[in-house]
């Protein structure tokens, strides 16, 4: 179980990956863009956002930083990406049972942008902004889904070759 810091940007997440990578020094960077996710009819998503990061993982000298873009398209639900709530806490590779715990715990007086349930990503995701204005990410698999669209986007160009 971990909690990490977990950055939102409204379009430029890859430049900010490339810029934290150089200026970290970055042991290893991950990224899934929404066109390697593919269509889910339940999620559409425009042309123009399909080039966006959808998730990033970020490692340097033993730390962790993830990060993503918010589409447009996500916007109406999450709010406008800007500063000061582009940044959050994010709880990640958990049961769901302590998931489950820690979201309604945050929640209460706070607001549930998103309640925890079952996405095409994850078995248990949600997003919250506690009573203090602190915005919470839960995602039950974060590791796991990055690890397992990177290993098929490495496949699928290999055997196209």
């Amino acid at each position: 179980m971990k909690a990490i810091a977990y950055l939102q940007f409204g379009g430029n997440a890859a430049k900010a990956l490339e810029f934290y990578r150089t200026a970290l020094n970055a042991d290893s960077v991950k990224k899934v863009r929404f066109k390697d996710f593919g269509q889910d009819p339940n999620y559409p998503r425009p042309e123009e956002e399909q080039d966006m990061i959808m998730e990033a993982d970020l490692t340097f000298s033993g730390n962790r930083i993830m990060l993503s873009d918010v589409p447009p398209s996500m916007q109406a639900f999450t709010g406008n990406v800007k500063i000061g709530n582009n940044i959050l806490i994010s709880l990640i590779d958990m049961d769901k049972e302590t998931l489950e715990r820690y979201f309604n715990n945050l929640s209460v007086d706070g607001t549930v942008i998103m309640p925890l349930s079952e996405t095409p990503w994850s078995g248990c995701f949600g997003l919250l902004i506690d009573k203090f204005g602190i915005s919470w990410k839960f995602n039950g698999e974060a590791t796991q889904f990055l690890d397992k669209l990177l290993r098929s986007a490495n496949s699928s160009k290999e055997s196209g070759r």
